[in-house]
């Protein structure tokens, strides 16, 4: 009996000591409370937004004014501790703000490349990005006198009427004011009417004619004017009739360049009593980084972001500013590091 109890001990105490040295069953945790690693990705990608911060001042054409507006709207909320401050003026004021008045920003936008290639480059700024086009067209509203008879076909004869009231923007501050008395030129030429240019130069008093284009916009809503030249997207955006113009004269068709190219406006320069000849070609928006921006990174995240097709492009061509295809980089040999287009 005893040998029995005996025996039964020793194989208890072999058993408990078997399970002791066994290896521990392994025991998984809830997928939950793993982080995945696409999360764990997703928050190093994020990392970069998180360190920009700060104001991001761009200067711009006022026909960008509705697709920039959404721009900032969007890049902000990619990156809450960046404040977009955007300024729209006549081009040409926005490059001379950075080459005469020394005043700093991160990007610079124009609706004529060559402001940029003229004023800027090589001592304000390395490269020039051109990337959409548009075309020239006149609006009006629905008040405006003889808007129910006027046509592509009749559009000056209508301007010409007596009380009829029209005009456009500064050439001298502003792209859309040179590119409206080119108009006046191709349009001569296009129908054959001698004296047409200086008819419709003359007829269009000087308090008809203001800064920048969208100036414009709230003389057309109280009846101060009947009709103005401008850009088709600013027509577009704000829901105004608009006169679509030949080809021939809209600045629109590299079908056209040679011809578009018998149009000059004499515009002032940069220094006083300096002339720039700006010579007709069709209408492409430009966009640069001074060299002077506060924050280079600031500049190069923005520049990626409307360079995008799916984000600033694309705002682009749904305010009825076709984007170019490919786009076009002068001096890319001269882009700030990080900057990466598609073409």
């Amino acid at each position: 009996m005893k040998k029995k109890v005996l025996l039964m001990l020793v194989l208890v105490i072999s058993m408990v000591m078997y399970v002791g040295c066994s290896p521990a069953e392994t025991v998984e945790e809830p997928a939950e409370d793993v982080e995945p690693q696409e999360e764990a990705n997703a928050d190093a990608d994020s990392e970069p937004a998180a360190e920009l911060e700060g104001d991001l001042v761009i200067y711009h054409a006022g026909s960008l004014s509705v697709p920039f507006g959404e721009m900032e709207a969007e890049f902000e909320e990619m990156y809450p501790n960046v404040d977009v401050l955007r300024e729209p003026a006549g081009s040409r004021s926005c490059a001379k703000k950075i080459s005469e008045l020394g005043k700093e920003a991160h990007i610079m936008a124009s609706a004529d490349y060559t402001v940029i290639d003229n004023l800027l480059i090589p001592d304000f700024a390395d490269f020039n990005v051109l990337f959409a086009k548009n075309e020239m067209v006149i609006a009006y509203s629905e008040t405006s006198q003889y808007a129910d008879e006027i046509t592509s076909e009749n559009w000056y004869e209508i301007l010409l009427r007596d009380g009829v009231n029209y005009g456009h923007s500064d050439h001298n501050a502003d792209p859309c004011g040179y590119r409206s008395l080119m108009v006046y030129q191709l349009a001569e030429d296009h129908y054959g009417i001698e004296g047409l240019e200086a008819e419709l130069d003359a007829h269009c008093p000087e308090k008809n004619i203001r800064p920048k284009e969208t100036d414009l916009l709230a003389m057309i809503e109280t009846g101060t004017l009947d009709y103005f030249f401008i850009y088709r997207s600013v027509a577009v955006q704000h829901d105004l009739p608009f006169v679509e113009l030949p080809e021939e004269i809209n600045l629109s068709s590299v079908d056209f360049t040679d011809f578009y190219a018998t149009a000059t406006v004499e515009v002032a320069g940069s220094e006083p009593g300096q002339t720039i000849t700006q010579v007709g070609k069709p209408i492409v928006y430009g966009v640069t980084i001074p060299k002077n921006t506060p924050d280079e990174a600031l500049s190069v995240a923005f520049i990626n972001y409307l360079l995008d097709r799916d984000k600033g492009l694309a705002i682009m061509d749904k305010n009825g500013q076709p984007v170019l295809d490919p786009l076009v980089v002068y001096g890319e040999e001269n882009l700030n590091e990080g900057i990466a287009i598609e073409k």
